[in-house]
């Protein structure tokens, strides 16, 4: 059986498929980036998860995919993980662009990851390449849900949010500036902590300051993570994940003023995945 995971810093999915391309488990556990949690917190929320502790005998491929994972250290970390649990399976572990490439598109193209965190890469149909290594949410990760976090958590702070905007912040997420700061620089997963302040721009009506916020952002994301390629106006850019789903008027806009063509958009990574895999095995 071939187990697939679409692996992020807030959560991961997982995907079981029959040899003959069925879906028999969906499951998900806690993030699982190698970058930012030690091995035994990812020990642990791989292991707490029943599904596959139920299933993990009978695996004999398992495909990951994930944030954290474009570079060898942490990558090799996750795969040796993996590897002593499913005891009986061939383990190969991409970094999260290559799942974003999947279920993007199948031809050349620019691949755009607007979750959580924010990357890109260049798609050359086969395999991906990346011009500016993604340093994280501290130093970059423009447009990502933790970008927007930090933003809105400033402009609360500073009082540039609008005032009718500031109290129904305050209504909605504790703001606390001692919880805050133990959030962010005590406790596990910040980015993760970070980007469910964003939750407050997409479960409210857009008006001008959130315009405002999400557009500088992604006009941010298209100067330091697009237009760094030669051939960004000659292939198509694609976007993947929540955030770019539910911002994808504004990506349109910026691109037209680019002169930049935006491919698929797509929310989920892991739906494409599947047919991805499905499709390798009929080839095979």
């Amino acid at each position: 059986m071939i187990l697939i995971a679409d692996g992020g810093s807030t959560k991961c999915d997982w995907i079981l498929l029959s040899i003959d391309g069925e879906v028999s488990l969906k499951t998900r556990t806690s993030g699982l980036n190698p970058a930012v949690f030690s091995s035994e917190i990812l020990e642990k929320r791989l292991t707490e998860n029943i599904d596959l502790k139920e299933c993990k005998d009978k695996v004999t491929e398992v495909f990951f995919y994930g944030a954290g994972c474009g570079t060898e250290r942490p990558r090799l970390a996750l795969q040796q993980l993996f590897q002593s649990y499913f005891v009986n399976a061939i383990v190969d572990v991409k970094e999260d662009t290559y799942a974003a490439a999947f279920a993007a598109t199948t031809e050349p193209g620019i691949i755009c990851i607007l979750g959580t965190g924010s990357n890109s890469s260049y798609f050359d149909g086969i395999d991906v390449h990346t011009t500016v290594p993604s340093l994280g949410y501290v130093l970059m990760d423009e447009a990502s849900g933790n970008y927007f976090g930090k933003k809105l958590i400033r402009d609360y702070f500073y009082k540039k949010m609008p005032e009718n905007l500031r109290q129904e912040f305050a209504s909605k997420f504790d703001l606390d500036a001692d919880n805050i700061k133990a959030n962010v620089y005590k406790k596990e997963n910040p980015n993760a902590y970070l980007a469910t302040f964003a939750e407050f721009i997409f479960r409210n009506e857009r008006n001008e300051y959130f315009n405002y916020v999400l557009k500088k952002g992604i006009k941010d994301f298209f100067k330091n993570r697009i237009r760094v390629y030669d051939n960004y106006q000659d292939v198509p850019v694609h976007f993947v994940g929540s955030i770019a789903y539910f911002s994808s008027d504004i990506i349109h806009k910026v691109a037209k003023k680019n002169n930049i063509k935006i491919g698929n958009i797509v929310r989920r990574p892991i739906d494409g995945l599947i047919e991805y895999h499905k499709n390798k095995l009929k080839v095979t």
